[in-house]
């Protein structure tokens, strides 16, 4: 390695810090963000920090040590996308302030040239030009990967949490439970009751679940054929299914599509159902 890298790498490491200072007087105050200039201090410190991490891994290119290199951006690209994610912080501002950052980054290292010039060839500098900016074109890929991965398992995590919400086997006592449903049904979410609802039951060992629709928006003929086909699934589980809160018209429909309800307890509302179901255990 030419002794000139080496030395540009030391410059670079011994004025981390006035890079870093460079680079946060740009800040211009943005409101909720990270990057702005009125941000909490401990926001401050820690895009220090980051910054003189991201200096330490841009420099490390000049040493032409690839799996250093890499190491280093593997490291950087996954502490800065989860901090970044932890804050809220949209991927355009973070690609803005690493373009200001190869600005600072490019006046350091202008500098040296300067401070050198008898000493340095327009092929030294040619030659840095791309090895800095195809370091910085690589952290940005590697972060916006690491960003993607990390948002996208943080939907599925999220869905998966609504879809669990979205279908609650609440046990009120021994072995019975309601089932309230809210919202629209669309395909997708038919199809999870069907999947979840008798795992849950099984699970916590409920022979009778209340599935009450009152909270329903519009249950159309597809909804209707997919509760009719849930009672079937509990029924073969030895699970005894009522409904409530189901409307006339809807009943109606059920019949015109042939779906014989006529085995399963209705009730205009949920509060109906368990009163009957308590005088029966009365009886």
């Amino acid at each position: 390695m030419d002794l000139k890298y080496r030395r540009l790498f030391d410059f670079i490491q011994a004025n981390s810090k006035n890079i870093t200072d460079k680079w946060l007087s740009m800040r211009e105050k943005q409101e909720d963000s990270i990057y702005s200039a009125d941000a909490d201090p401990a926001y401050e410190k820690l895009l220090r920090e980051q910054n003189a991490f991201t200096n330490y891994t841009v420099s490390t290119a000049l040493l032409e040590d690839e799996k250093q290199f890499a190491e280093n951006m593997e490291r950087w690209a996954s502490t800065v996308a989860e901090s970044r994610i932890e804050s809220d912080t949209p991927i355009y501002e973070v690609l803005e302030a690493l373009s200001n950052v190869r600005e600072t980054f490019w006046h350091f290292v202008e500098k040296f040239i300067k401070e050198n010039q008898d000493e340095i060839s327009t092929d030294d500098i040619l030659k840095w030009s791309s090895i800095i900016n195809t370091a910085f074109d690589k952290l940005i890929n590697k972060f916006t990967e690491k960003y993607y991965n990390l948002t996208n398992r943080r939907l599925i995590a999220q869905q998966n949490l609504i879809n669990e919400l979205g279908s609650p086997v609440i046990p009120v006592k021994d072995s019975t439970a309601v089932l309230p449903l809210i919202g629209n049904i669309d395909t997708e979410r038919a199809q999870l009751l069907l999947e979840q609802i008798p795992q849950k039951c099984a699970k916590e060992n409920i022979e009778h679940l209340f599935i009450d629709l009152s909270g329903v928006a519009i249950i159309d003929t597809m909804v209707a054929h997919q509760i009719f086909s849930l009672t079937i699934g509990l029924k073969l589980l030895g699970v005894k299914s009522t409904i409530s809160g189901i409307r006339p018209e809807v009943a109606q429909t059920s019949i015109q599509l042939g779906l014989d309800f006529t085995g399963i307890d209705t009730y205009s509302t949920l509060k109906h159902a368990l009163r009957r179901q308590r005088i029966e255990n009365k009886e």
